[in-house]
C-alpha cells in the first residue's frame, strides 16, 4: 500500500523546520552524524524541498545549492548545482519519496539554468543514484565518518 504524499519547495519557516527535523532523525539520530556539522551556513541560501504526507507528516527532504554556494562542492563550476542532505524518514522508505525529492531538486536546478547536478553519495546509496542517471567519479572519501563518492548527472 502506498502513502499519498506531495513534494514542494520549503519556502516558509514551518516547512524549513520540518526539513531540519527529518534530517535530524535520519542523519543525527540514525547515522550518528554530529549535529554541529549536519546544519551549516548553506542552509540559509539553499533551496529546500520537502515531501509531506496528506496529513502533513514530513516524510523526506533534500536541498539544492547553486551559484557561489555550490562552487566549493562543484569545483568552482557555477553551472553545476549541488544536491545534498537527501533524507527520507524510516517509515517512508520504499515509497518513492527519495526519487520524487531528487527529481524536484533537479527541476529546481533546471529552473535556475544549471547544466548538471553533483552530489556526495553515501556509498551504500550509489545504486539508487545510478538508477536515476547519476555517474560516480573520483575516489571514495569519508564525510562525517561515512564513506562517500562524488556523482554527477547532466541535465
Amino acid at each position: 500500500m502506498s502513502t499519498p504524499y506531495t513534494v514542494r519547495i520549503a519556502e516558509d519557516p514551518a516547512d524549513r523546520e520540518a526539513c531540519f527535523a527529518v534530517r535530524k532523525s535520519v542523519f543525527v539520530v540514525e547515522q550518528g552524524v554530529p549535529q554541529d556539522i549536519e546544519y551549516d551556513a548553506y542552509d540559509a541560501v539553499a533551496v529546500h524541498v520537502l515531501a509531506v504526507r496528506e496529513d502533513g507528516l514530513p516524510l523526506g527532504t533534500g536541498r539544492l545549492l547553486y551559484g557561489e554556494a555550490a562552487a566549493e562542492k562543484t569545483g568552482g563550476d557555477v553551472s553545476v548545482g549541488s544536491l545534498g542532505r537527501l533524507a527520507v524518514a524510516r517509515e517512508a522508505r520504499g515509497l518513492g519519496v527519495g526519487v520524487a525529492l531528487v527529481r524536484a531538486i533537479e527541476e529546481a536546478a533546471r529552473v535556475r539554468g544549471l547544466a548538471a547536478v553533483d552530489l556526495h553519495a553515501q556509498t551504500h546509496a550509489l545504486g539508487f543514484y545510478e538508477r536515476l542517471g547519476y555517474e560516480a567519479y573520483g575516489p571514495e572519501y569519508p564525510e562525517a565518518g561515512i564513506p562517500h563518492r562524488a556523482m554527477r548527472r547532466v541535465l
